[in-house]
Formats: structure tokens, sequence, C-alpha cells
């Protein structure tokens, strides 16, 4: 059976009172309608393809309840990402900026999420970019306007073109209006505008956005706590994290190149499905580890280096964080060896101090007390270990913190402390690093009183860190995978 598809064509998609008589044209012209339904397809299953290792739909669906039950009689507005130019007209990979990830699930740039609980019809409203066949050609595949209602469940979608016209008539009845300033300049005008016009009609009104109140306040307590789903995301980051550092270790000898190494980690991070690092991944070798963000990864390692490897990867935007050192000719020297035991002996009882009801610099302080302690034994440091710790003396050796928060952001969204002189309360559904270590740098200076360093010390950058979920009875070590006993290290 043959069908005429000419003057469907000319009516639905050219409305050419002339008709095509050209056969190629035609094919051409279905070949297109069938190309673009594909790739419609083909998101649409890319989409739900996603969803099996991510989020569900309906848990983005009460964070924005939770978040509106706060908010109240505002409306709160999140922007996402932008590009970034990589270099010229090369962007970089497009990362979502995790607040309006956290909310939406949305991850395209060039978008808003407005969340107004006091309207009457639209409660959460997206702004996002049309669909563009040609655009799209270039760029990767978009939801669309429509799509972003269906997918996404928005109670309104429009082209983030209307975004100036449409905005107002959801902070009109408003009476504060949420948003964090810093991220985009040009937007945060943007919101200025719009609370100034808020102002303006007040005396008209009788009512106004008379206040803009910071979104990581009431957002990012909800971050802190990870919910069943996230906590199965983080599973997947640092079981694949470890994974890498057991391949990096096998590989890692003297003659090999730091980025030699890094190319295996990263390998494992893609090849096991994740989305890439979290992070530069820092390989560091020799007196490197003493730079803690040391990410140049191209000195050779030689014999009797350690070599201490900070990675990990990131699974659906959820990361993972591990750090250890070892030796890669397979021995520590006994130098090494003995700043290892005191560095491994500072992160078992720190591990101990993470359970729920203690507060959070407790395992901080507790690292630092081990730390000072056998680094006094060594003779590296002397006198009293309280007087060293109020004093700082220590620093020199161990400048940073013992963790961080760890989820959607590598140091994640929430507070360390309530108030100035009380810390945060660990509590279950807590993901949080701990990390300590030893840097005792070629040019290191000791504290005022201090003795001076030998120079078989000198060069030796230790760090182990693991990932820990808070559980109700105490602690899950997430990144328990690879080894840091000196026994497993060594061969």
């Amino acid at each position: 059976m043959k069908v005429n598809l000419t003057p469907l064509l000319n009516r639905f998609l050219f409305k050419k009172k002339e008709p095509i008589k050209d056969t190629i044209t035609i094919v051409k012209i279905l070949l297109v309608i069938n190309i673009v339904k594909l790739r419609d397809k083909k998101a649409c299953i890319k989409e739900k393809d996603r969803d099996k290792m991510s989020v569900p739909r309906t848990e983005y669906l009460q964070r924005r309840q939770k978040l509106m039950e706060k908010i109240g009689n505002g409306t709160a507005i999140f922007r996402s990402a932008s590009l970034a130019t990589m270099h010229n007209d090369v962007e970089h990979i497009f990362r979502q900026d995790s607040d309006f990830f956290y909310l939406t699930g949305f991850n395209e740039p060039e978008a808003v999420a407005v969340l107004a609980p006091h309207h009457q019809e639209h409660r959460f409203i997206l702004f996002v970019q049309p669909k563009d066949p040609q655009k799209e050609t270039w760029t990767g595949y978009r939801i669309g306007v429509e799509a972003a209602k269906i997918e996404y469940g928005a109670d309104a979608a429009y082209p983030i073109a209307e975004l100036e016209e449409k905005l107002f008539q959801y902070l009109a009845k408003a009476d504060r209006i949420y948003y964090h300033f810093g991220r985009d300049r040009d937007f945060d005008r943007t919101i200025i505008g719009f609370w100034q016009k808020s102002i303006a009609m007040y005396p008209k009104n009788g009512y106004a956005a008379t206040a803009i109140e910071d979104t990581n306040f009431i957002l990012h307590p909800h971050r802190q706590v990870k919910s069943a789903a996230e906590i199965e995301m983080m599973r997947k980051a640092t079981a694949i994290s470890a994974q890498a550092h057991n391949r990096a270790r096998e590989y890692a000898q003297p003659g090999h190149y730091e980025y030699q190494v890094q190319a295996e980690i990263e390998h494992i991070f893609r090849q096991q499905g994740a989305i890439g690092p979290a992070y530069p991944s820092i390989v560091a070798s020799g007196a490197n580890a003493c730079i803690l963000h040391y990410i140049e990864n191209d000195r050779q390692m030689e014999e009797n280096d350690l070599l201490l490897i900070d990675a990990g990867c990131a699974c659906g935007y959820y990361n993972g964080d591990i750090t250890r050192t070892f030796p890669v000719s397979g021995k520590f020297t006994p130098e090494q060896k003995a700043i290892y035991e005191i560095v491994l002996a500072a992160q078992l009882e720190a591990i101990a101090a993470v359970k729920p009801g203690n507060p959070y610099n407790q395992f901080h302080e507790t690292a630092v007390r081990v730390l000072v302690a056998g680094l006094i034994d060594l003779g590296l440091l002397v006198g009293d270990i309280d007087e060293i710790i109020k004093e700082e003396k220590y620093k020199p050796f161990y400048m940073h913190k013992t963790g961080h928060w760890l989820g959607l952001d590598v140091h994640d969204a929430g507070g360390y402390k309530n108030r100035p002189d009380s810390w945060q309360i660990l509590q279950p559904g807590h993901i949080l690093t701990v990390e300590p270590g030893i840097y005792i740098a070629p040019d290191l200076k000791p504290a005022e009183g201090q003795p001076e360093v030998p120079q078989k010390w000198r060069g030796i950058g230790i760090r182990i860190e693991d990932d820990l979920l808070v559980t109700q009875d105490g602690h899950e070590i997430l990144t328990a995978a690879v080894p840091k006993a000196i026994a497993d290290l060594e061969h």
C-alpha cells in the first residue's frame, strides 16, 4: 500500500501552496523527522537509565516540600550552574549547581527553579532552555519546556528567555525572597531588581518582599543528613574509589610517573560508570606529599619514595574522597614507618570518636592529641602536650582539620557550629571524612621554641583518609576496602 505523504508535509511542515515534487527533498524531510523523533526517544531513555542509578523523582518532591514548609509565604529562587570556558570557545564538561540539583534533579545549564508555596496554582516553577533541534545537534539534547513539567514535576515551566516577564508574579505576594548571592553576579543583580520592584509597590499594595534571606541557612541542614537513596549513591562512589586506589597501589613502582598512576585511577573511575574524578586527583610522591593540594602529578617515582594518593570519583554527583600513603618500593624506611604509625593511630582513635551524640570537633581534637604525643615521642616537638596544643605549635606539621562533610560537594554543605561556642552534634545520616596527617616539608620551619627538624625526617608527608557514615549506634567506614595497615602495604 502506497501512501502519499506530500500533501501532509506541505500542509503541516511548510504550509506551502505549491506542492513539493522533488522526491529527494521529501526523503530528506522524512529523515529529519525520524532523527528528531529518535533523538527525543534517546533523551527519554537516557533519563530513565540515569534514574536507575540515582535519587528517585519522588524524593526530589519531598525535598521541595520540606523546604517550602520552611519558607512559608516567601519565595525561594535557585539558579543553575553556568557553562564554564576552558579556553577560547571550548567549554568544561557541565556540572550542575549542587543546591539546584538537590531540589530538582535537573541537569542542564541556563535554568532557574522557583519555589512559591503561597501561590494558588504554581508552587514549583522551572525556567529552562526550550527545545532547539539545530542547537542540540551541536551541544546535546535538551529536556525542553513541556518535558520539564512532565519529567520533573513542575507546576509550570517557561522558556528561560521569559524569566524577566514571568518571575514577578511569584514574588508579588511573597513576604521575603530566599536566594543565595555570590554564584552569578548578573543574576544577583536581577534578583535585586525584582526585590526593589517589590519594595516600590509596598505603598500601593500594603505588602512586599521586605527582606532577602540566604537559602543556605534553610536548605543546607537538610543536605547534611543523607537519605537512604543518597547513602546508596555514596556507597557506589566510595566502592569505585576504593577499587581505583587498590589498582593504583598494585601499579605504582619506582620508575613510573605520577601521571601514570593517575591514569590508572581515573581509568577505573570511568570504566566502572562514574562521571569521573570528584576533584583533581592528587598523586604526590616524595616531598610532593607535603603539598596538600598537589595536582601537577608529573614527577618520576624513585626507590624509597612514599606515594600519597588523594582521589575519589563522582557518581550521580555524589563523591568519594580517599587518601592512602604507601611505599612504592614495598617497604617503609624506619623514619617513614615511625611517622606512618603515628598518623594511623591518630586516625583509628579519631574514627572511634565518630558516633551519634558526639560534637563534631571531638574526632579532630582526638586526632590532634595523638599526633602531638607521637611527635613529642620522636623529639620533633618538645614541651607539655596541653600547652603545645593550646598554642598550636604543632601546626607546622599538621595545619588542617581532621575532616569535613561529604556528599554532593566534596566539602559538603552544612555548618560545623551552631554558635561560636557550640559544635554540631553528629547524628545518623551524616557522612564525613577522617583524615589526619603529618607533613614534614623540606623547608619546614618549627614554631617558636621548638627544635630544628633533622634532615632524615624532611620530605615525609603522610595522610590517611576514610569516609564514614554515622549510624544509629556508631559508624560505618564506607572506604574500608582500601588497606591501610602496615602489614598490608609492605611486600
